[in-house]
């Protein structure tokens, strides 16, 4: 793993993508983890209602990202649509923070903080177009970096968030945090990103029109695999929903639950990141992803069982290491369905995005209507295993990766 941090680093650009990519996690692990918390609790949503707004989010992020994909992969415009992306994250919190209604909180939730998802595709698009040249092992601890760097504002800001609401202050100031990155994020991207007629990259474009260009994304083969990839997701998806929502529903547990279980399984989960390039040299990447799944279900299923006890604190070990196998490479997977069109590529990312999303959220309602969160844990792990199982067989018959 030396060898892509050294990659990486002497990198302006994979500098930039670190950077860009650390206040993104911010913004993920500050409103991601604590949104469900805020909905149900403190704007009096009830569980179907927060599912509504998490498919209504979904619809918008999706075609904003799908929209800013193609458009990407016809004309230089990716500084123009990263610093869109930073301004609805800024403007969403803002919103919030100035309404405190719910009726702000589903403005901001349904309308703008959807749009800022599109920036991780973008970011994960240009490193890809950096790491071109290099062999897919290369690439792929890179990817592993990136995403890692995504996943540190998670352990460091979940700790300080429960500190800070076990000390009284308000979920809501999560928004604060929030709109303060998307300040910082618009900044960064003014500054530093490359104008794209000046961009130290080589970009393929498809010389499609748009319906050309959803015709191939939605293509049998690929479609299939990326809504697997999706299920597969999911399971991260209903997570960040149901442990708020399960710990609070415990006696004597909380916010600052919360907080140090989502802190905890993180930072294991970004150690084993770093360590992912090593396995990728070893091993196939469909074969860790494998592992990976089967490992996170198996403990998403005993969240459920353990959530009242100190056996919760184990969990954190299941939850960071399939993670990390999950989502250091999946993302490769992903962008290799179509080559080297990074556009494109960002593209069946967010496809991925409202396949784990609206999954995610078609389990919580079932599972929460038919017997709380914990068989909505259940049924998404279940989810996640099966979706693996399908990979594997559709895939059985590919030539390794180089």
């Amino acid at each position: 793993m030396i060898h892509a941090f050294r990659l990486t680093l002497r990198d302006p650009t994979l500098r930039l993508m670190l950077l860009a990519m650390l206040l993104h996690g911010g913004f993920a692990a500050s409103v991601g983890s604590f949104q469900s918390l805020i909905a149900v609790t403190v704007f009096g949503l009830s569980d179907n209602g927060y599912a509504l707004i998490l498919a209504a989010s979904l619809m918008v992020s999706v075609t904003a990202s799908i929209g800013v994909g193609i458009l990407t992969d016809q004309r230089p415009s990716r500084r123009a649509m990263a610093l869109c992306a930073a301004g609805t994250m800024c403007a969403g919190a803002l919103l919030v923070l100035a309404g405190q209604s719910a009726t702000a909180f589903v403005l901001a939730h349904v309308l703008l903080l959807p749009v800022t998802g599109t920036l991780f595709g973008q970011l994960f698009a240009v490193a890809r177009l950096v790491t071109a040249p290099l062999p897919r092992a290369d690439r792929d601890g890179i990817m592993a970096i990136i995403r890692a760097t995504f996943a540190l504002p998670f352990v460091v800001l979940l700790a300080i968030w429960g500190v800070l609401f076990d000390a009284g202050v308000p979920l809501i100031a999560v928004y604060g945090w929030t709109a303060l990155s998307g300040a910082l994020l618009m900044v960064l991207i003014l500054t530093r990103w490359p104008r794209d007629a000046l961009a130290p990259w080589t970009e393929v474009k498809s010389g499609l029109g748009f319906r050309a260009s959803l015709s191939e994304l939605t293509h049998g083969p690929v479609l299939l695999r990326v809504g697997l990839v999706g299920a597969i997701h999911s399971g991260a998806a209903l997570s960040g929903v149901i442990i708020g929502l399960l710990l609070n529903a415990v006696p004597g547990r909380g916010a600052g639950d919360v907080g140090a279980f989502f802190a905890i399984f993180v930072a294991i989960e970004i150690a084993v990141t770093l360590s992912v390039g090593a396995l990728r040299r070893s091993f196939r990447r469909l074969h860790i992803i494998a592992a990976g799944v089967f490992i996170y279900a198996t403990g998403m299923a005993l969240l459920p069982a353990l959530a009242d006890g100190p056996g919760l604190w184990l969990l954190c070990l299941p939850y960071g290491m399939g993670g990390a196998m999950i989502y250091a490479l999946a993302i490769g997977y992903l962008q290799d369905l179509l080559g080297s069109r990074a556009g494109a590529g960002a593209s069946l990312l967010a496809l991925q995005q409202i396949a784990a999303q609206g999954l995610g959220a078609l389990v919580f309602a079932v599972g929460a209507a038919l017997g709380g969160y914990g068989l909505a844990a259940v049924i998404g792990a279940t989810v996640m295993a099966a979706a693996m199982v399908a990979i594997l067989w559709l895939d059985r018959n590919a030539p390794l990766e180089p």
